[in-house]
């Protein structure tokens, strides 16, 4: 199956923010705000085939030299972790700051 760009509007499942369409150059997978994401891929980006539909957690944000910033999801139903690339608005430096206690 081919790959299908999504860019959708929504409302975050953990903190309730309205969510809008990426403006620039891709689309949203994440909640810019919080950071949280749900489970709706099963077996490649955008299919939305999976069964779990449960939030995910940020739990990882690491440097692509090749790719950037990356955040890894990790669903808090089942366990899949899905890596997904940075929004330019993503708010992940006050993720850094409450994981870590200062910055």
């Amino acid at each position: 199956m081919a790959f299908i760009m999504r860019n959708e509007e929504f409302i975050c499942e953990n903190c309730g923010k309205k969510v809008n369409k990426h403006p620039l150059w891709s689309a949203r997978n994440h909640c810019p705000f919080c950071l949280f994401s749900k489970h709706l891929d099963d077996s490649f980006p955008w299919d939305r085939a999976s069964l779990c539909k449960w939030i995910m957690l940020p739990s990882w944000i690491d440097y692509k030299k090749n790719k950037g910033y990356m955040i890894e999801h990790t669903c808090k139903k089942c366990w899949k972790k899905i890596i997904n690339k940075l929004a330019p608005d993503d708010d992940f430096l006050s993720w850094v700051r409450e994981r870590n206690g200062k910055f």
